[in-house]
């Protein structure tokens, strides 16, 4: 695998164009055990579904996220960033815009499931504030693997607004989010 370094990145909604390359990266980051491109189609259609891509300058899409905004929570379904730009800080550009728009629509707090042997993903979910806060046991088909359920503080509180714009602030001087 060769990582590929970013200095600029563009997160938009996700379109029905996008889909093929976002099944693609759901596929290299899950296995056979991925969402379909129905599920995606699906989501684009759901009132309770945000839907995010991150491209390159050159528009070549290289990850994606979705949310539901349920009332006062915000349930992250799903993120994945193609194996070759990690630790680009794409993640981090993907769950910035996701909670800009829980600020936008009033959602509270954020909560998503993790699998236990996610370490990256859930040392970068710490970093913005989420606590594991109990497990799903088996809940990965394919592997019967634990996930983590975890979940933020109310956003609005200046405990988590305070640790969201330092992490942001020093998000912005690694990568120019478009």
């Amino acid at each position: 695998m060769s990582v590929v370094k970013l200095s600029k990145i563009f997160i938009s909604r996700m379109t029905k164009e996008d889909v093929e390359s976002v099944v693609a990266i759901e596929e290299e980051a899950y296995g056979k055990h991925h969402w379909a491109k129905s599920s995606f189609y699906d989501e684009m259609s759901n009132t309770l579904a945000k839907y995010y891509t991150a491209k390159t300058a050159d528009g070549e899409l290289v990850g994606y996220a979705g949310t539901w905004h349920i009332l006062e929570e915000g349930h992250i379904t799903t993120i994945a960033v193609k194996n070759d730009y990690l630790r680009n800080h794409i993640g981090e550009a993907l769950i910035h815009q996701i909670v800009e728009d829980c600020y936008k629509d009033g959602v509270k707090y954020l909560t998503l499931e993790v699998r236990t042997s996610n370490i990256p993903a859930i040392k970068l979910y710490e970093k913005y504030g989420f606590q594991s806060l109990g497990t799903r046991k088996g809940y990965y088909q394919d592997n019967n693997e634990d996930a983590l359920i975890m979940w933020t503080e109310n956003i609005f509180y200046d405990k988590f607004k305070t640790k969201y714009i330092e992490n942001i602030e020093k998000l912005k001087t690694l990568i120019d989010i478009k």
